[in-house]
């Protein structure tokens, strides 16, 4: 139950959440309209089409150089209504790419920028995959220290994602991934998920991208965070625009801290977790965290945070 003790905080989903016409649901914005256009521009690809056509071939959307500026839309467009209808969030975080979102709602850049650097973002993960192909699963009924020991000994895998206490992503060559899935299979007791990318993101296998980009954000300017935002790297509540800026930069080379971020949200306890964006990936990772009411505003729409969540 909501209260007027109840905090909130809006966090944004990151790749995984893409589905056909995911842009349909969108709240109508001008600005909208202007970035799709410029986004298209930047990046080659009708994605006005791609993010409306609710026909299309779902693994069309898996080119992660058409879902990062996908979601990236979809997530501030419903980040922008939600603020607009009046929720005043204690802090923002993004999982990965939605982290981009987070730090544009915030004010660290602009959402131009924002566009930019998730386009040049999409395109060098892409190109890094292609030079260095690589594999991630989703290995399901287990947590990072249980899974940890099991890795030792194998080459080029590493965590990604460390998403809940019964979900964490592992990430490598394609040879280490089937040999680490394989061994958790056998003695683990739990459930392997190949993911449908083609690269190892957030690993050292990502390094060329990481360097390239970093030399983007260093050109990016930052500001301080007008609302406190929770990051991947080494989380903790921060506003600091270069402290923001330094983590970014680690980025996507790093796991993402999710159960981190995850207890950190939590602290704010009675607190509501608005997810901004397409999908409830975030919600379902939140699932058993006590203290957190989890809310998908494009599940229940922005009347239901108007009137249970501002309202309270």
């Amino acid at each position: 139950m909501l209260t007027s003790a109840t905090s909130s905080v809006m966090v944004f989903p990151g790749q995984g959440s893409q589905y056909p016409g995911m842009l349909d649901l969108v709240p109508e914005n001008d600005t909208l309209d202007r970035l799709i256009d410029a986004a298209e521009a930047l990046s080659g690809a009708d994605l006005q089409a791609l993010g409306t056509s609710g026909d299309i071939d779902p693994v069309i959307l898996t080119d992660t150089r058409i879902s990062q500026p996908l979601i990236y839309l979809s997530a501030w467009a419903w980040g922008i209504a939600v603020l607009d209808s009046g929720l005043e969030p204690v802090a923002v975080a993004g999982h990965s790419l939605g982290e981009f979102v987070a730090l544009s709602i915030a004010g660290v850049f602009s959402v131009e920028a924002g566009l930019e650097l998730v386009v040049a973002r999409s395109q060098l993960m892409a190109e890094a995959a292609a030079a260095n192909p690589g594999a991630m699963n989703a290995v399901l009924g287990i947590d990072k220290k249980t899974l940890t020991p099991y890795l030792d000994g194998i080459e080029d895998v590493w965590i990604a994602n460390d998403n809940s206490a019964k979900q964490v992503v592992i990430s490598g060559s394609a040879q280490g991934i089937h040999r680490a899935s394989e061994i958790l299979l056998k003695e683990a007791n739990c459930r392997v998920i190949p993911l449908k990318v083609s690269g190892a993101f957030h690993t050292p296998m990502m390094q060329s991208a990481s360097d390239a980009f970093e030399e983007m954000l260093i050109r990016t300017e930052f500001k301080d965070a007008s609302i406190p935002v929770i990051q991947n790297v080494d989380p903790e509540v921060g506003s600091n625009a270069e402290d923001i800026r330094s983590r970014l930069i680690k980025q996507m080379t790093s796991p993402v801290q999710w159960v981190e971020t995850m207890n950190i949200i939590s602290s704010y306890a009675p607190v509501v977790m608005v997810e901004a964006g397409p999908g409830t990936v975030l919600n379902g990772l939140a699932r058993d965290i006590p203290g957190v009411t989890r809310v998908s505003v494009e599940s229940v729409g922005l009347e239901y945070i108007l009137e249970e969540v501002i309202s309270q």
